[in-house]
C-alpha cells in the first residue's frame, strides 16, 4: 500500500544555541521507573540489576499512598550493575547507594549525564575516587536542581550530581562557537576549574533538537583515526 509522507518542517539556523562544556568522562544514564498496581506484588518482583525505592504515604505499612520506584544504571552500551565486572567506574554503585536520593531529586524517566573524574579518562585532577555526574539536558534540570528555595538541600543531599556548564547561550553562529573554543581553551575547564586541558564544547541548536560536538583537538579527524 502505498501511503503520503511528507518532507519534514526545516528549522530555522539562525536560532538560539546552548554551547555546553564537553566534558572527557563516560556517558550513563540514571534510569527511574514507577511501578504501577500493587506495590506489594512490585517489591517481590523488582526487575534485575535494579534497586526499589518506596516514598513513604501515610498507610504505612501497608502502602496506602505510597509508591515504589525501580532505579536502575546503564552505560552508553548496555544496562550495568554493582560489582567488578558489571559495572562501569562504579556507576551502578553509586546509583544504587543514592537510590532513594536520586528519585527525590529527579522525576521517573531516563536522565543522561557524563561520568567522570577519578580514573576516568582525563580524570580532570579528581583523586582518591572523587567522581562527578553531570546531567546533559540543561534546559530541562535548571528546575529540578536548582529552585531557588531548595539549592542547599539539594547540594547537601548529592553534591557530586549537577548539570555540564553552559558557556554561551544564544543566537546560532559560527564566530560564537569558535569564541567560546578559544576562551575554553585559555580559561580551562568551567567543570573542573583550574584543570587546564579541557575537551571541547557541545552545541545544542533548539530550533533543530540537535546536538552537535566541536572538540580542542583533532576534531576535523574521524574519532576511530583519533585513537589509532
Amino acid at each position: 500500500m502505498i501511503e503520503f509522507q511528507g518532507w519534514p518542517k526545516t528549522p530555522r539556523l539562525f536560532r538560539d544555541m546552548i554551547v555546553t562544556e564537553k566534558i572527557d568522562g563516560t556517558n550513563s544514564a540514571v534510569i527511574i521507573e514507577e511501578a504501577q498496581g500493587d506495590l506489594n506484588i512490585a517489591l517481590e518482583n523488582v526487575p534485575a540489576g535494579a534497586k526499589a525505592v518506596v516514598t513513604t504515604g501515610t498507610g504505612a505499612p501497608d502502602f496506602e499512598g505510597s509508591s515504589v520506584f525501580f532505579v536502575a544504571a546503564q552505560s552508553r552500551k548496555r544496562l550495568i550493575t554493582p560489582g567488578k565486572t558489571t559495572d562501569n567506574h562504579g556507576f551502578a554503585q553509586w546509583v544504587h547507594e543514592n537510590a532513594a536520593h536520586l528519585v527525590d531529586i529527579l522525576a521517573p524517566g531516563r536522565h543522561f549525564g557524563e561520568w567522570w573524574g577519578s580514573g576516568i579518562q582525563r580524570g580532570y585532577g579528581l583523586r582518591n575516587g572523587d567522581k562527578r555526574f553531570s546531567l546533559f539536558n540543561v534546559n530541562r534540570y535548571a528546575e529540578v536542581l536548582k529552585p531557588a528555595e531548595d539549592i542547599f538541600r539539594t547540594r547537601a543531599l548529592m553534591p557530586e550530581l549537577d548539570t555540564v556548564p553552559i558557556l554561551y547561550r544564544g543566537p546560532f553562529t559560527n564566530l560564537s562557537v569558535k569564541a567560546t573554543l578559544i576562551d575554553l581553551r585559555l580559561t580551562g575547564s568551567h567543570a573542573a576549574p583550574g584543570f587546564m586541558n579541557p575537551e571541547g564544547v557541545v552545541v545544542f541548536h533548539e530550533a533543530a533538537g540537535q546536538v552537535f560536538k566541536a572538540t580542542l583537538e583533532n576534531d576535523e579527524a574521524p574519532k576511530g583515526l583519533m585513537a589509532a
